[in-house]
């Protein structure tokens, strides 16, 4: 099967192997108010009593799904799971891998009692190399897992993610332990631990490929891009370090009228399927194998529009918190993932800005094989301070290198609204934080636009990013109609009493049309709501909520100073009723007719798959 066409399930799309098992499930469950469980051997095989209850993982305990749902602030938890020994079982020299999604906030992982891992970071994910610690000749093996997540500490990335006792504004529930999928795999001792793929349209890709350890003989790598079963290209490179950059070269590009049919777009995402072998050079042995694939695009800013392979490229997105009513943070599955962005394109939007969190790589790889652009971001904290940038910068830098592959991000979003960073017009050293992540960022990926701060208070971004929910689309004309408009706008306060540009180098960006402008939050319009949801602008019925919706679209549409958008949102959340369905997923208007508002034209909705 080639891995375009894999069903999605594996956790991990960009490095897929055979040998796999999903430990998500029922786990024991355990909460540790008093924080005495290292100290009390909660870790233990023979350890009883600490774990009284019973929680289904990957959701979170606050989450009904998890079959706990307790919303109150819990700093640790622990988690135990029996593995039957034929799951972890090796032979002949190989690995046994346990990999976690997300854990929030920190956690410690032991196997049999023996301290396997231990990561900080809420959204990234960490292997545990568990060969050693198996307890020889035993039926089953403990895995248990300790979670630190402290509900007051704004030092932490949180995101969406309440600080207060209840979920208030546009603020949710909390989120405590493992949200993400849990597995294990089998690997050769010296394996693939990383591949990256970096589009080069007009000649091919570059792999960059990281081995398990410093090679003690001469490795060949080899790469086979394919598509259709028909081989694009193949490379066999020897390899003496851990880390490889290769140069693959795909000669049909050479043809430029041939390049246009293999090239990544929303409209047409094709995808390459790439499968990479590590063998002896001596003896010819594999040592290793992954299905991985690739998209040829490039994402760009320039003369006032965004760029896609090169040419403008109107962006019509939708924000998605990603929170769900039964999972939260979480989500049921990768049919749910694939559901809602087939939902987005019906809706006539191209392209989705994940709000505040990293979402499940699942949801990318749907983005990337059912064509939809996402601006990658992260969860904010809200303090500024050292440890406060320490946290966001190492779990964003993981993120991008995480994500990085996936042709469907074209846009990375370190910072929203000045969020963990609330004081960037006055605070030299907020603004030296916005620019340094945005140059963080290009240096880690040099290929994508980065915004230094969606909304207001931009220092060094490539996109001018604005937030205005005005409920008035002649306002918004007034704006945004054409570029002289909004160069009144840029010189003052903004439309939410924030100043747009912080920094004169800014400002030149805007002017020369290396920046382009986009209104990144508009909308957030409400339907028929209840007294204490949360919205911007409240309608009372489906002809007024259509009428206005229509409106808001138009207005923006129609300006030529304008290059794209993102309404909020896209679907109602918790007490946020701002979505362009309920929360049951059931859209607030016909798509049919949702879809003609968002593109101004008049086809139909293509029809969703089953």
């Amino acid at each position: 099967m080639r891995a375009t066409e894999r069903d999605g399930t594996y956790p991990r799309p960009i490095l897929q192997r055979e040998r796999w098992h999903s430990l998500d499930g029922a786990w024991e469950f355990g909460y540790d108010d008093a924080d005495v469980g290292e100290r009390d051997a909660w870790f233990a095989e023979e350890k009883a009593g600490v774990f009284d209850r019973e929680i289904t993982v990957p959701f979170p305990p606050e989450a009904p799904a998890s079959g706990v749902g307790d919303t109150g602030p819990h700093r640790v938890v622990w988690y135990r799971r029996r593995i039957p020994h034929e799951v972890l079982a090796v032979s002949g020299g190989d690995q046994a891998l346990v990999h976690f999604g997300a854990i929030d906030h920190r956690a410690r992982v032991w196997l049999d009692g023996r301290l396997v891992a231990e990561h900080v970071g809420g959204q990234t994910p960490f292997t545990a190399d568990v060969t050693g610690a198996m307890r020889p000749g035993a039926d089953e093996h403990v895995l248990v897992v300790r979670a630190e997540d402290d509900p007051a500490d704004l030092t932490q990335p949180r995101g969406k993610q309440d600080w207060r006792e209840r979920p208030h504004a546009v603020w949710y529930e909390r989120t405590t332990g493992i949200w993400q999928t849990v597995w294990t795999e089998t690997v050769a001792a010296q394996h693939i631990t990383d591949l990256a793929w970096i589009p080069d349209p007009q000649r091919g890709v570059l792999a960059e490929v990281t081995l398990a350890a410093v090679p003690t003989a001469p490795l060949a790598v080899e790469i086979v891009l394919s598509l259709d079963g028909e081989a694009l290209a193949e490379s066999t490179t020897a390899v003496r370090t851990p880390r490889s950059r290769i140069d693959v070269v795909i000669p049909a590009l050479r043809n430029g009228i041939d390049r246009e049919d293999l090239l990544w777009s929303p409209e047409r995402p094709t995808l390459l399927d790439a499968r990479v072998t590590v063998r002896d050079a001596g003896t010819s042995a594999v040592l290793d194998t992954v299905d991985s694939y690739a998209g040829l695009r490039s994402a760009g800013v320039g003369r006032g529009a965004f760029l896609l392979n090169g040419r403008p490229y109107y962006v019509r997105s939708v924000l998605n918190q990603g929170y769900r009513t039964d999972t939260l943070i979480a989500n049921a599955g990768t049919g749910e993932l694939r559901r809602e962005v087939e939902l987005i394109k019906a809706m006539g939007f191209n392209a989705v800005r994940i709000h505040q969190k990293a979402e499940d790589p699942r949801f990318l790889y749907w983005a990337d094989r059912l064509g939809l652009l996402v601006w990658g971001e992260t969860a904010a904290a809200y303090e500024f301070n050292t440890e406060a940038v320490e946290l966001l910068t190492r779990e964003w830098l993981d993120l991008v290198r995480r994500d990085r592959s996936h042709p469907s991000i074209v846009t990375w979003v370190p910072i929203n609204e000045s969020w963990g960073a609330s004081d960037i017009p006055h605070d030299p050293a907020q603004r030296h934080y916005s620019v340094a992540l945005a140059n963080l960022t290009r240096a880690v990926d040099p290929t994508r636009p980065v915004l230094s701060n969606e909304g207001w208070e931009h220092t060094d971004s490539d996109i001018l990013g604005v937030h205005d929910y005005s409920a008035d689309p002649e306002e918004l004309t007034r704006r945004y109609g054409d570029a002289a408009a909004f160069e009144v706008v840029l010189a003052g306060p903004g439309p939410q009493g924030r100043v747009l540009a912080v920094t004169p180098q800014q400002v030149e960006r805007y002017a020369a049309g290396d920046a382009p402008l986009m209104i990144t939050e508009f909308g957030g319009l409400s339907l028929r709501a209840d007294d204490g949801d949360f919205s911007y602008t409240r309608t009372s019925s489906d002809t007024q909520y259509a009428a206005l919706l229509g409106d808001l679209f138009g207005a923006l549409r129609s300006s030529p100073a304008v290059a794209g958008f993102c309404y909020t949102q896209f679907v109602d959340t918790a007490q946020e009723t701002n979505g362009l369905l309920f929360p049951d997923g059931s859209p607030k208007l016909p798509l049919e007719t949702i879809r003609r508002i968002v593109t101004g034209e008049k086809g139909e909705a293509p029809t969703l798959a089953v």
